[in-house]
């Protein structure tokens, strides 16, 4: 099993759109970086655990736990004309772009950028890397625990 943090902006999906969605479950669309992407295609397993993470608001930080709730598949947003995420140079014969199902298992008290920053065990988690501006990085299982 293999562990995640998953960057949303709250204003886009927050982690209660998501609990409100259908089976509490919503497509994670929109991701534009080539690591990233990898990652889903090439590592995240149905079962994964995913620790749900709001960004670009007032107080990021993880909100919730969740698991990858299905295997990859091409990202539609990248074909859509209207989408902020169209890329006009993929196509539906070779996608660029990839998203997973996302299904979030709880809400949490938010652990915030500074309290995550604040407790030592996590002072090599890669979302408080200096510079990684990552939307999926891989989260190790002793941060795993000591998160959840």
């Amino acid at each position: 099993m293999n562990y995640w943090l998953m960057k949303s902006e709250p204003e886009e999906c927050s982690v209660d759109d998501a609990l409100a969605a259908p089976d509490a479950t919503v497509p994670w669309t929109g991701v534009r970086n080539y690591q990233a992407r990898n990652f889903m295609r090439d590592a995240m397993r149905v079962g994964d655990g995913v620790l749900f993470y709001h960004s670009s608001c007032a107080e990021p930080g993880i909100v919730g736990i969740a698991r990858v709730a299905s295997e990859s598949r091409p990202d539609p947003t990248q074909f859509d004309p209207r989408s902020p995420y169209f890329d006009p140079t993929s196509r539906p014969d070779a996608p660029r772009w990839l998203l997973v199902n996302v299904q979030v298992l709880r809400k949490i008290p938010p652990l915030t950028l500074s309290e995550l920053r604040a407790r030592p065990e996590l002072a090599d988690l890669l979302v408080l890397k200096k510079g990684n501006r990552l939307s999926i990085t891989p989260v190790e299982p002793r941060h795993w625990q000591a998160i959840t």
